[in-house]
């Protein structure tokens, strides 16, 4: 097997996943947690949604034999509530009325054969980075896209990325014209710090190499 690529199975569960990421950013992705997972260190990311990027950390940590982190609340990002552009009816929990991604998130794990490679940790990412202390191998960044909780997700998170670990970020965009602008700045601020080497780049999907 090509260690670069996840498996075809991982790859048809990727495609067949609700979610937002596009097939040539989930291959990047999954080579930087390939990569990564040389480090013997988990794989964290930090946005699950309904678990269409955990399939390809988690088919890297198997290949490794290091386990995939997920962290989220299971309520949906700022522009997936009822009435903003990413809201979806299908994930909303009919007895509370609030959106819950869990149950789609574990049925897309469990389709692709892939559950105990991951520990998913149900609740806030500032809550759970706060009582972290494990030394990890790859932080992904893909939750709330608001200025304030990117900027918590990243200072909460990076400071856990290993020695040449990588840090990889979704939804870069320069261009305020493309996307909304959090993600772009801890980009930017990650690269300021002078403890990030800068790596490649995919569509939205940037990789940064921590010194």
């Amino acid at each position: 097997m090509n260690p670069q690529v996840p498996e075809a199975g991982t790859l048809a569960a990727f495609e067949a996943a609700k979610g937002f990421m596009p097939l040539d950013e989930g291959l990047a992705l999954y080579a930087a947690a390939a990569e990564a997972g040389a480090l013997g260190l988990p794989l964290l990311e930090v946005g699950t949604y309904c678990g269409r990027s955990t399939l390809l950390l988690a088919d890297a940590a198997r290949q490794a034999g290091v386990t995939a982190v997920t962290v989220d609340h299971h309520r949906g990002s700022e522009e997936q509530q009822p009435g903003w552009e990413y809201h979806d009816p299908e994930v909303v929990d009919p007895v509370v009325g609030r959106m819950d991604t869990l149950p789609a998130f574990r049925r897309t794990l469990h389709a692709a054969g892939l559950e105990e490679h991951v520990v998913a940790l149900v609740g806030r990412s500032p809550r759970a980075a706060a009582l972290w202390g494990t030394p990890l191998g790859l932080v992904f960044v893909d939750g709330g896209h608001t200025e304030e909780h990117a900027t918590a997700d990243y200072e909460g998170w990076a400071p856990h990325l290993a020695p040449g670990g990588l840090l990889v970020i979704h939804d870069v965009f320069p261009d305020p014209a493309d996307g909304g602008q959090a993600p772009h700045h801890i980009h930017e601020r990650a690269l300021a710090s002078g403890d990030y080497i800068p790596g490649p780049a995919t569509g939205s999907l940037r990789v940064l190499r921590r010194r």
